[in-house]
């Protein structure tokens, strides 16, 4: 079992009391391949009586009041109130909150992650268990604007009375950043011996979790973000598909660039995010092209949907694409050659279509054993 216990020092600086604070509670068993995640929650949804929820602010106790109750993903009202009355939080005062939930093992997943949505002072992370189990802990941080990349300080370490507790903090952490960190333990065979056995390319990304040719979502056009109102769900699905960029980047080199779109990781959103060859990262949030130029070109594409091939697709040189920033103001940008290309590649994604959608008629993609640009730069 996990039990969570989260402590939070609230202050504040607005001119009216406040009266409730909106946590979450959501896990992931196997955040690698989102299909046998969501089966297993379908089948076993996470159940308030296993949580146990219990708040306090200060020595007082909270009562709580449900937001959103899914299977693998919950909303609360931390109320400032019980049975004995109320106690609000006025303009310029601060308290400390506590709460503590529990989930079992078979439902929680090896990693913990806290997004920074309020201005924060500091943030700091305990991780305890038992040493028998050989943990070993690292953490990657995200952001909207970034690649995700380790930590900046290291996560210390301290063994004592048959436990290992790992430590980890950061001062003024920015808005929106994504503080994530995974476990593994090396004692538990089953564990070593829990990753698929793959043979092929396509059978590597979908053991990364990217949904493969053949599931339905890959021909849906995705639901545009309603923005900003939905701009927190568009964080959660782009910090989503940073992750799994990084898994996919650490199986295989991209030297002409990636992409990957929201429906290849089973989110059915219109987000995507592409990395161009000289590293730069860009958000692509309801994209769509207005304006493509006459002049085209040929050239090899490969999808992490099918993996296995390699497909001559026409495009043009130069596109024109809208697209809106998280905060709903729209821009346009343009892209031309190899970077109109993959962005191209991935706005097909969200409106159901795959480059072999693209391909002359009676061209055929060949397999990637038979592909001799592997290792390549985009030529021009």
């Amino acid at each position: 079992m996990y039990r969570a216990t989260q402590r939070r020092k609230l202050y504040n600086a607005t001119d009216a009391p406040v009266t409730r604070y909106l946590i979450r509670i959501s896990v992931d068993r196997y955040p690698g391949n989102p299909e046998r995640s969501n089966r297993l929650y379908r089948e076993h949804p996470l159940t308030w009586e296993e949580i146990n929820l219990q708040a306090r602010c200060g020595n007082d106790p909270m009562r709580w009041k449900v937001q959103h109750d899914r299977d693998a993903f919950k909303e609360v009202w931390l109320l400032f109130e019980n049975e004995y009355g109320r106690f609000p939080l006025y303009p310029g005062e601060s308290t400390w909150i506590e709460y503590s939930y529990t989930v079992g093992d078979d439902k929680w997943g090896n990693w913990f992650q806290r997004a920074v949505r309020l201005p924060t002072k500091r943030l700091s992370v305990r991780l305890d268990f038992p040493a028998e189990l050989d943990p070993v802990v690292w953490g990657m941080e995200t952001t909207m604007t970034a690649e995700a990349f380790p930590f900046r300080t290291a996560i210390s370490q301290d063994e004592r009375d048959g436990r290992r507790v790992f430590s980890w903090s950061t001062e003024n952490p920015p808005l929106h950043a994504r503080y994530r960190l995974e476990w593994k333990f090396r004692a538990r065979s089953e564990e070593k011996d829990a990753g698929p056995v793959t043979t092929t390319a396509s059978e590597t990304m979908r053991s990364l979790g990217v949904v493969q040719e053949g599931d339905p979502i890959l021909r849906q056009v995705a639901r545009p973000f309603d923005l900003p109102v939905e701009a927190e769900d568009a964080r959660r699905v782009v910090a989503e598909l940073h992750s799994a960029m990084e898994r996919v980047a650490n199986a295989h080199v991209f030297v002409k660039g990636m992409g990957i779109a929201a429906p290849q990781i089973g989110i059915d959103r219109a987000a995507a995010i592409v990395r161009f060859p000289t590293g730069e990262i860009i958000t692509l949030l309801n994209p769509r092209v207005i304006e493509e130029s006459d002049e085209t070109d040929e050239k090899y594409e490969g999808c992490l949907s099918f993996f296995d091939v390699r497909g001559m697709v026409p495009r043009p040189l130069a596109i024109q694409v809208e697209h809106q920033d998280i905060d709903g103001q729209r821009r346009i940008t343009i892209f031309e050659r190899g970077d109109a290309r993959l962005v191209a590649h991935e706005i097909d994604h969200l409106e159901g279509k795959l480059y072999t959608d693209r391909m002359r008629p009676g061209v055929k993609p060949i397999p990637v054993s038979e592909y001799r640009g592997t290792g390549q730069t985009w030529q021009y």
